[in-house]
């Protein structure tokens, strides 16, 4: 069990949610919804231990998991193999470490007490199921996607969504009662993702979930926690409503219609009531008629129901590309591996001016790994690239792994501002803006943004480059639905090169991409709407 008591929730000396409370019992399967920025991530830091609130208290009865948006596993444990971190769900590698020094022991010196403490010790753990629980922990990562010679490498030479997939796994295999997910379905492919569903949907335990992934939200919950804050200087409200999410979307618009009515019959009686007091007030005779009425006014006042304020729709504009050669990049015999077998090997390619190419492949084909080569994050085994005259590249990672956390938002995308380019620091909050972040949050650290708001930071940089090729590595990873169709309205109008990673289906439809480039083999197509089924697999 999970209960929130009267737990307020504070960011930089910003109030978000104040005296909100809740219980999630077991085989209870919530929903936190809310805008980008209202304060769903900052709430589930506080639920899940990673950040005290305020005031109040947070209530867990049972085993515990959390999975952050941005999880993090401690550098220390970079060289351990990747079954090995799933095991420590439930502290069976401790276990197998213990009965190691304790065989070594016995085989030393084999008295009775160091025979009697093995054999206690290996029952015990026969006993408890741990000479099956690799077998159960390969099986739980496979169905998230991760191939079982994966397994067997260092957490070091994986990818950022491989480690992500890792730490998930390793979460589900501890056989928490109380789980609390933030963005599960973030790098999964469909399989995995259909396997996650199916996982959460015979989950008995109880189950908070922040996720923009709609079948998710549809298929894997019964009930909705609607996090209302409607603006920066807003404090959060709670709502809760029983059902799916398409069930709360219904209930929600009936709400607000509701709450509209009430709201603007309320403005006419206080209305009325003011203008009798306007009328008498200053007649003697009515003075206390006139003070009565006011009491009125003032306790329709503190009991008044604030309407539904419009939700703000984000319009993005990418600055027109710079006038560069007709090939954009050429690209030959590139490969790379990380200290073991290569991920990809001769990647060739070319790409010209406003062309769109669509970077296709499962889970571990070296997608990302080719856009860090292009963007020069890392570098190739062998082989070459070069780009055309005149070309500027702008990189996405969908990792986020250019913002200085530390910085504010100002600070990040100062920047990133080439040194040939001059914008003060009004021109740089118009861009922030564009993409909500407004206000006193530009001087918040990037670090405690959420990912949505992280999302529109790392896009916002963008605008500042003056590029004429964008390397985009999913870059509607954590967008609510309308935030996304307005980056995707704004690259559709752009007329620059795009090199694109994504799994978002929808998304890709709409770029309309020229060619395909599939991973790892290299191969090289022209883009039809064919290849969309291979989209939600990568």
């Amino acid at each position: 069990m999970l209960q929130a008591q009267a737990i307020s929730v504070e960011v930089g000396g910003r109030l978000l949610v104040d005296s909100a409370s809740f219980t999630v019992m077991p085989r209870d399967k919530v929903g936190i919804v809310g805008r980008n920025g209202a304060g769903k991530t900052s709430m589930f830091k506080v639920l899940g231990g990673a950040a005290e609130p305020k005031n109040g208290n947070v209530l867990r009865k049972g085993g515990f998991g959390y999975l952050p948006q941005d999880p993090k596993i401690d550098s220390a444990l970079d060289g351990r193999s990747c079954v090995t971190h799933v095991l420590s769900g439930r502290g069976i590698d401790d276990e197998m470490v213990k009965i190691e020094k304790l065989r070594i022991a016995m085989e030393e010196n084999p008295d009775e007490r160091n025979v009697t403490r093995y054999i206690n010790a290996e029952e015990s753990f026969r006993t408890n199921g741990g000479y099956g629980a690799e077998s159960e922990a390969r099986a739980m990562a496979a169905g998230l996607g991760i191939p079982d010679e994966r397994l067997d490498q260092p957490i070091s030479t994986l990818s950022g969504g491989e480690r992500r997939r890792v730490e998930l796994a390793r979460i589900l295999f501890a056989g928490s009662d109380v789980l609390c997910l933030d963005e599960p379905t973030n790098h999964l492919d469909v399989d995995a993702k259909e396997w996650l569903l199916g996982f959460l949907r015979q989950y008995k335990g109880a189950l908070l979930v922040i996720s923009h992934d709609l079948e998710l939200l549809d298929e894997a919950i019964t009930r909705v926690i609607h996090l209302d804050r409607a603006s920066e200087t807003a404090v959060g409200e709670i709502f809760e409503y029983k059902g799916t999410y398409t069930q709360y979307k219904r209930a929600r618009a009936d709400d607000e219609v509701r709450l509209a009515k009430k709201a603007t019959l309320q403005a006419k009686e206080i209305d009325r009531l003011q203008t009798v007091v306007d009328r008498f007030g200053a007649k003697a005779t009515k003075a206390a008629m006139a003070h009565s009425v006011e009491k009125r006014i003032a306790r329709l006042e503190t009991d008044r129901v604030r309407g539904p304020q419009s939700t703000k729709t984000m319009s993005v504009r990418f600055p027109p590309p710079p006038k560069c050669g007709n090939t954009v990049i050429t690209a030959t015999g590139l490969c790379k591996g990380y200290g073991g077998p290569s991920i990809f090997e001769d990647i060739s390619f070319d790409l010209g001016k406003g062309e769109r190419l669509l970077v296709l492949g499962l889970n571990g084909a070296g997608k990302t790994s080719l856009l860090r080569i292009l963007a020069g994050e890392t570098e190739a085994n062998l082989g070459d690239f070069k780009w055309g005259y005149q070309v500027h590249a702008g990189y996405y990672a969908q990792e986020h792994d250019n913002l200085m956390v530390h910085e504010s938002l100002l600070d990040n995308i100062r920047r990133a501002v080439p040194a040939d380019v001059e914008l003060g620091e009004t021109q740089l909050r118009g861009l922030l803006g564009m993409f909500g972040l407004s206000g006193e949050k530009v001087f918040q650290d990037a670090g405690t943004l959420s990912g949505g708001e992280k999302t529109k930071l790392a896009l916002s940089m963008l605008m500042v480059g003056r590029n004429n090729v964008l390397l985009l590595d999913e870059p509607t990873n954590n967008l609510d639905p309308p935030s996304r169709d307005a980056v995707a309205a704004a690259l559709v109008d752009w007329p620059g090169a795009i090199i694109l990673v994504s799994h978002d289906e929808e998304f890709v439809r709409e770029l309309q991409p020229t060619k395909v480039l599939l991973m790892p083999d290299g191969d090289v197509d022209y883009y039809s709407e064919s290849w969309l089924d291979l989209v939600s697999m990568s």
